[in-house]
C-alpha cells in the first residue's frame, strides 16, 4: 500500500505493507469477540442463577377458610421465568384471579401481576428489593395498593404471601399462609 503526506509544498511517498496491519486488525477483532462472548455468557449464568433462589415457589398452594380457598399454582416457564396462576373462589364463584410472572429483568427479579378488572387488566411491575432462600420482597411505592409483596417460606410445607402498604392512607397489610398441595 502506498502513502502519500504532504509537508508544506512537498509530497512525500512511502510503501507500507498492509499485512501486519491486517493481521493486528484481525487479533483485536477476535480478542473482542471473545470478550463479548465471555460477559455474555456470564450475564446469562447470574439471570439463570438469580432466579433459582425463588426455586421453592414451584408448585401448588392452597388456604381454604369459612371464605373460600385462596389457590396460587407456580410453574417455570423456563431458567429465567415463573408464571403463576392466583385466584380465590367462594362456592362456584371466582372472587379474585389474577396472573403473575417472577422473572430475571437485568439485575433484578421482577414480579409482574395482571389482576382481571383491575388497572385496565394491565400488569403492574414490583421490582425485588430483597431475596434470600426464605424470602422474596417485591416493591413498588407508586402502585396504590398494595406498595410492597412478600413470600416467605415456611415450615412444613408453608408459604406466606403478605401484601401491604398504605390504603387510603392508611397502613394495610394481609398475610395470606398456604400449604403446598
Amino acid at each position: 500500500m502506498k502513502i502519500s503526506v504532504i509537508r508544506g509544498n512537498k509530497i512525500f511517498h512511502t510503501l507500507v505493507q498492509s499485512k501486519p496491519y491486517k493481521n493486528m486488525f484481525q487479533k483485536i477483532t477476535l480478542i473482542a469477540l471473545i470478550i463479548a462472548f465471555v460477559s455474555c455468557q456470564k450475564k446469562e449464568t447470574v439471570e439463570k442463577d438469580k432466579i433459582k433462589i425463588a426455586d421453592w415457589l414451584i408448585g401448588n398452594w392452597e388456604n381454604t377458610t369459612p371464605d373460600g380457598v385462596l389457590s396460587e399454582n407456580w410453574q417455570k416457564l423456563n431458567d429465567s421465568t415463573f408464571s403463576a396462576s392466583s385466584y380465590f373462589i367462594k362456592g362456584k364463584d371466582t372472587l379474585h384471579f389474577e396472573t403473575i410472572v417472577l422473572a430475571q429483568l437485568g439485575e433484578t427479579l421482577t414480579y409482574k401481576a395482571t389482576v382481571k378488572g383491575q388497572n385496565n387488566d394491565e400488569p403492574v411491575f414490583f421490582p425485588s428489593t430483597s431475596e434470600s432462600e426464605k424470602q422474596l420482597v417485591f416493591e413498588n411505592p407508586k402502585h396504590d395498593y398494595p406498595q410492597k409483596i412478600t413470600y416467605t417460606k415456611g415450615a412444613n410445607n408453608t408459604l406466606t404471601a403478605e401484601i401491604s402498604g398504605k390504603l387510603n392512607g392508611r397502613p394495610s397489610s394481609e398475610k395470606f399462609v398456604m400449604t403446598k398441595k
